[in-house]
């Protein structure tokens, strides 16, 4: 799994080594069989709001979107869900150049279908060539046009083991909650918790580009870490997962970010 280091500036923490990790399963230790910090790449999925409240704010969403391709890794392959009233694939894995052209084709309009295109991109980036998976979620509304329920939607998410990043897009100059409510606010910042990813919500076009650059930065500084539970039932029970980092000498209060857990499912479906 992917686990990602800040201290407490928020800054990524690198070179820790193995002996630096703890893992622990429903409150039992476990023993660390894999572990890597390299720059590997990442199959990555945009999923992009380009419903109607989105007029007035996709360019300056499209600008950060070219930010964070030029800052993630050479070898990443990106796919695009592009998402109104209904979520649609616009583009096949492709380089991050090429994903970004689609985007000049888009008009917005309709509403918005945010939990069907979440769901559509889980299901998608796991057919890419790469072992790490993320998706990138760009929204500026609550839901409000999706088959798929969020507690539908968040049962997915546990299951699949995709880390996901979101950005609420607000009126820029404006508080936050400007044109995403509370509940929108909450429901992004839950999909990135429960995935071990991050929730933003930039203030301005300035901050929107610094986000999205540092989430591609911090794709290429995490590290992957693996284990072999001691309980090796595949009953369907969800395992709750704790990392925990014994920081070296000279740091302290570093805060560790990864998915919650995992379904203890059989065959394919084991997470």
């Amino acid at each position: 799994m992917t686990v990602t280091v800040t201290d407490s500036f928020n800054r990524l923490v690198m070179g820790l080594d193995r002996g630096n990790f703890e893992i622990y399963e429903d409150k039992v230790k476990q023993e660390i069989t894999f572990f890597s910090d390299d720059d590997a790449p990442v199959n990555l999925g945009i999923v992009f709001d380009v419903s109607g409240s989105m007029k007035g704010k996709l360019d300056r969403a499209k600008d950060a979107l070219k930010a964070f391709i030029q800052t993630s890794h050479s070898d990443d392959d990106f796919f695009l869900v592009g998402f109104n009233q209904r979520a649609n694939l616009l583009a096949e894995f492709t380089d991050g150049d090429s994903l970004a052209n689609k985007l000049t084709l888009v008009d917005p309009s309709g509403q918005t279908a945010l939990y069907d295109a979440a769901y559509l991109g889980v299901e998608k980036v796991k057919q890419g060539r790469h072992n790490r998976h993320a998706i990138l979620l760009i929204s500026d509304g609550q839901d409000n046009a999706s088959r798929y329920t969020y507690g539908e939607l968040h049962k997915r998410l546990k299951e699949a083991g995709v880390q996901i990043y979101c950005i609420g897009i607000v009126e820029m100059g404006g508080a936050v909650g400007g044109t995403l409510d509370m509940q929108g606010q909450a429901i992004l910042e839950e999909i990135a918790q429960s995935t071990g990813g991050k929730a933003f919500f930039p203030k301005s076009g300035a901050e929107l580009e610094e986000i999205t650059t540092r989430i591609a930065l911090e794709l290429r500084h995490q590290y992957s870490i693996g284990y072999n539970p001691n309980n090796v039932k595949r009953d369907g029970q969800w395992h709750k997962i704790k990392v925990s980092v014994k920081p070296p000498k000279g740091w302290s209060n570093l805060r560790v970010q990864h998915k919650e857990g995992y379904y203890a499912l059989t065959g394919k479906g084991a997470q």
